[in-house]
């Protein structure tokens, strides 16, 4: 069998098989329906007046000449929606006085003060975009420019700009995690300290799919309906009915249709979209909203930003005894939906695959006049890996130790495992020192001086970097599948997750095919409505296969139960002599079948069963990346000549799968360290505002990867499964920046350099470095 051909049946579609996507057909062939592709007729069209300013009063004279402009049928201000509650952060930490820190909520209207470029101003409907558009610009509104803060450190100063007067600092919240005291203690006796300090540069998402919304209103059902592109209908619900709507859930219905690309950005609720559903009540008729990539830019939650100086102590060999973090978040004008809990997350597994069991973290969030930051792939656990990777590499240089060296002393062994970090995470299985040394194997470490050499012989300089890291996924709890038997023999699966692009309608199609061992282009996925299930988690932190799948199987498995008992009835058979096969119920040993079909119309009522699995643990990928790179010192053009992975991703449910997810996470951690980078001016306007000038990797960017799996099944997953969906983008930010760092330090003699490593950057600290030594 070659590799395009469709597997069809049973076991052989299972766990473990490299089954091609089954959704791919519809979008690669241009069917697949976004929010955008969903048409109501008469359906309305919104516009947003956004600030022009990162800080700034401002008054809205006069909407009349708006009102009465060329097909508009509304226009909202924020005196027009005082009933309506803001989008509310949900995620207030405790902080380190054991208070919990208050909120600056994101308003569906600014009312007279504008807080970063973007922020929305009025809502503008019309029968068509253009028309709203024009409008908007008809809206009588003076300005009054303020001072602006948008560096994420220097916010923290004395004399800086206020974001909020009635705060008196710009520090949202501080946290202290770890066990400080015994931390400090160690410090004081350590034999060596290393100290780093590292910027994780911001970055705007930049799905394919933009951000889209149709809001409904029915007076017939006394309730709204919300078509968006998410990441989990039931999540949006609960954070837009009561907060926002003022009304109890079942007065909202979610619909989320194909969505192009999420990577934690389209978990979150936004301003536009309770705002067309207000509109729609008003009107009587379907509002649409549907952003530009401009828009996107402006409004949409940006990820990272972080300033981190971090400590290790160590012994006289290396030994690592203590490690000090001192994290500053930049949070953005409001604080986003989950906005303080992503550093937080980061710190619970911020001493890595180490044995450290003594630990401070401070986290500082600071209010800027920049888009509010959120989760971003990865969701604190990139910046947290990040910077400890780095790190550790630091530590390498200052004890004269090579970096697979320092992680040998270092990493925990598989006999330490489990193993309770001092932030309470249980690290059940791994085997860290064995996948590095399969990917060092795999990379070809021992042969990297003689490309070094080649590479210098050329004008270039070559420089080799890993890193090994671990991340928490899969948190505890449960994902609810229902499978139900249609009456034509197909089989669909209810689950309240919700794929981007991940494949998830292949790989739970190959749980529920295998249990009934049929067809797999007979099993259907539906996701996206509330109507359909009464809860789910939605996709995030790569909860879905390891959660949802095993609920799929134990759905699809009291299913087929059913069914032969529906069968045993009809064909007069005890249910222990019947098998199913081929989506038909046989009995054994003979050619007497049942289709699925004539089960289905026999059992008189809808056949299905639900399945849940619950988890009480996280799961914990882990991996070597090893990425090394050639700079030409003339350009400072920094290329990735060879990237090498070895993971442990426990038991794999589809390779191909598996791939797609590990290499688009790398891109991504490609992107931020070579390319991408947010940059606000001294007036906070967004420099990078659009793809002219934030630099996207490009398919030409990326290497030939090198990906293999050393697999230890997790102990946590009733099926051993670890979750893969952002592992990419944690172990391949450190792995390309300590290449960079490498290959710079070993020609130049330059030991820190922050992301981007964009050429102007590395070649000006090349010239530098040359004046240096010159003089």
């Amino acid at each position: 069998m070659n590799a395009h051909t469709p597997i069809k049946f049973g076991k052989k579609v299972g766990m473990g098989q490299s089954v091609r996507r089954v959704e791919d057909a519809n979008f690669v062939s241009g069917k697949g329906q976004y929010t955008d592709d969903v048409q109501r007729d008469g359906a309305l069209q919104a516009f947003f007046l956004r600030s022009p300013y990162a800080h700034a009063t401002f008054t809205i004279n006069s909407v009349e000449d708006a009102e009465n402009a060329d097909g508009v049928k509304l226009v909202l201000t924020a005196k027009d929606i005082t009933e309506n509650g803001p989008i509310k952060c949900q995620a207030v930490q405790t902080q380190a006085d054991g208070t919990q820190h208050p909120t600056k909520d994101i308003p569906l209207l600014c009312d007279g003060v504008a807080r970063h470029v973007g922020d929305a101003v009025a809502m503008i409907v019309a029968e068509t975009v253009d028309q709203a558009q024009d409008a908007a610009e008809l809206i009588d509104i003076d300005w009054d420019m303020l001072d602006v803060v948008t560096d994420t450190e220097a916010a923290l100063d004395a004399n800086a700009t206020l974001v909020y007067e009635d705060l008196g600092s710009n520090k949202a919240f501080e946290l202290i995690h770890g066990n400080p005291d015994e931390t400090e203690e160690i410090f004081k006796s350590a034999a060596r300290v290393t100290e780093l300090k590292l910027i994780n540069n911001r970055l705007v998402c930049n799905y394919m799919e933009m951000r889209a919304c149709l809001g409904e209103w029915s007076d017939e059902e006394d309730r709204y309906t919300l078509t968006v592109g998410s990441q989990g209908v039931h999540g949006m619900r609960r954070a837009l009915a009561k907060p926002c709507l003022n009304v109890d859930e079942d007065k909202l219905r979610v619909i989320t249709p194909d969505v192009g690309g999420g990577f934690g950005t389209k978990v979150f609720p936004y301003r536009e979209y309770p705002l067309c559903l207000i509109a729609a009540k008003r009107l009587k008729m379907p509002v649409k909203w549907k952003s530009t990539r401009s828009e996107h830019f402006v409004s949409d939650a940006h990820g990272r930003d972080n300033v981190v100086t971090m400590r290790m102590a160590m012994d006289e060999q290396g030994k690592f005894l203590a490690l000090d973090v001192d994290l500053i978040a930049a949070m953005g004008a409001y604080l986003h939906t989950y906005g303080p809990y992503i550093p937080y997350l980061g710190t619970t597994i911020a001493t890595g695959i180490y044995d450290i069991n003594a630990c401070k973290f401070r986290i500082r969030g600071t209010y800027t006049h920049t888009v509010p930051t959120d989760a971003y792939r990865g969701a604190g656990r990139p910046e947290a890996i990040y910077a400890l990777e780095r790190l550790v590499d630091r530590c390498a240089m200052d004890m004269g130790l090579t970096p697979d060296e320092i992680r040998r002393r270092n990493a925990l062994t598989p006999d330490q495992l489990p193993h309770t970090t001092p932030f309470g995470r249980m690290y059940d299985t791994g085997d860290f020192m064995g996948h590095m040394d399969a990917c060092m194997k795999a990379a070809d470490w021992a042969g990297f001086d003689a490309r070094n050499q080649k590479a210098h012989s050329e004008g270039k300089i070559r420089g080799i970097g890993m890193s090994t890291f671990i991340e928490a996924c899969a948190f505890a709890g449960s994902e609810p599948a229902k499978v139900e038997l249609n009456e034509d023999g197909t089989v669909t699966i209810f689950i309240g997750t919700q794929s981007n692009g991940q494949g998830h309608k292949t790989a739970y199609a190959q749980f529920a095919a295998e249990a009934l061992d049929m067809d797999i282009d007979k099993v259907q996925v539906r996701q996206g409505d509330t109507d359909e299930l009464n809860s789910g988690g939605g996709t995030g932190g790569s909860r879905s296969i390891p959660l949802g799948a095993v609920s799929v199987k134990r759905g699809s498995e009291a299913l087929a139960e059913k069914i032969k008992e529906i069968a045993a009835d009809k064909m007069e058979a005890a249910p222990t002599d019947l098998e199913l096969v081929q989506g038909q119920v046989q009995i054994v040993g003979t050619d007497r079948v049942m289709s699925f079909a004539e089960v289905a119309q026999a059992a008189g009522e809808a056949l299905n069963a639900v399945g849940e699995f619950k988890q009480d643990e996280a799961t914990y990928p882990n991996g070597t990346h090893i990425c090394e790179v050639e700079i030409d010192p003339e350009t400072g053009i920094t290329e990735i000549a060879n990237y090498t992975i070895v993971d442990d991703y426990g038991v794999t449910v589809n390779p191909l799968l598996l791939a797609g997810q590990v290499h688009g996470g790398v891109a991504q951690a490609i992107g931020q360290c070579l390319f991408e980078h947010v940059h606000y001016d001294e007036d906070g306007q967004l420099i990078t505002a659009s793809f002219m000038d934030y630099r996207m990797p490009r398919a030409a960017d990326m290497p030939d990867f090198n990906f293999d799996t050393r697999n230890v099944p997790s102990t946590t997953n009733a099926l051993g499964i670890k979750g893969a969906g952002e592992a990419g983008t944690i172990g391949g930010c450190p792995a390309v920046m300590n290449a960079v760092v490498d290959a710079l330090n070993r020609a130049y003699g330059i030991q820190e350099f922050d992301m981007p490593a964009v050429p102007i950057k590395v070649w000006q600290a090349i010239e530098e470095a040359k004046k240096a030594k010159a003089a």
